[in-house]
């Protein structure tokens, strides 16, 4: 049996001053990956040139499947990054890193490769925030978890249920539904979770994550939405915002050019 193909794709917006540093490291890993893509997100510094220097493939988030309109949100931007790449495994990564991301894809692929039944890998890792260990991941550690624990208590050992670095099928990510905003993780990982088992899930310990951490403002806006999320899962139809549906329910050809 050959070898599975794998794509990285990183959503952006804004992020010139981190996204270089992003993408450099994986060159180093040779055979490893097979593309790099970077779906920028309607961008209005230099991310699309300097991830293009930087040896990724750009394309316009909006561009892609753009019969469904502009891009909502990042789970859009993940949504569409399933059309448009081509691996068996699709890796995502977020555009503000600032550590090793050769070390993350190679810790998230890894599990994959060696077993079939795993269907997600998802990273854990210790957050910083302004230089201090363990004060980052704050939607994660007051509202995801607690929401997880209280809702979908099999899914309470995830550690970093909103982390924006992991692997998953790309069988898998076609066909489930994708949160349009920042509720896209935790869905996904709710629908993976409900379809294939919680046991098809793994955690990979990748050491520290540092990024750029966002205003109260913005979390506030972000965990609204990963709250809605848990709670359309779980008997709350109601809370449903817009979802974008499963890929192979549309009978979309995977892979397929942008023009």
């Amino acid at each position: 049996m050959s070898a599975p193909t794998i794509s990285v794709c990183i959503p952006a917006r804004d992020e010139a001053a981190t996204i270089g540093a992003v993408i450099s490291p994986l060159h180093a890993l040779g055979g490893l990956i097979d593309e790099i893509f970077v779906f920028d997100h309607g961008s209005t510094d230099d991310t699309a040139a300097v991830a293009s220097r930087a040896g990724a493939s750009v394309i316009a988030a909006d561009r892609v499947l753009a019969e469904f309109g502009p891009t909502l949100g990042k789970g859009d931007v993940l949504w569409r990054s399933v059309y448009a790449s081509h691996g068996d495994i699709i890796i995502w990564l977020d555009g503000d890193l600032e550590s090793s991301t050769a070390d993350y894809v190679r810790g998230l692929v890894a599990p994959m490769l060696g077993d079939e039944t795993i269907t997600m890998v998802r990273a854990t890792y210790d957050r910083t925030l302004d230089g201090r260990s363990s004060a980052g991941g704050r939607v994660t550690e007051l509202t995801a978890r607690p929401a997880l624990k209280l809702l979908q208590p099999h899914l309470a050992h995830i550690r970093q249920p909103l982390g924006g670095e992991y692997a998953i099928r790309r069988t898998v990510a076609e066909a489930l539904p994708f949160e349009v905003d920042y509720g896209v993780e935790i869905g996904l990982l709710i629908d993976v979770a409900h379809a294939y088992g919680v046991n098809s899930i793994r955690q990979v310990e990748l050491g520290p994550r540092a990024h750029r951490n966002r205003s109260l403002a913005e979390l506030h806006v972000q965990a609204g939405q990963v709250l809605r999320a848990v709670l359309a899962r779980s008997g709350h139809a109601e809370m449903v915002s817009n979802v974008r549906p499963a890929l192979c329910s549309l009978g979309l050809a995977p892979g397929s050019t942008v023009a």
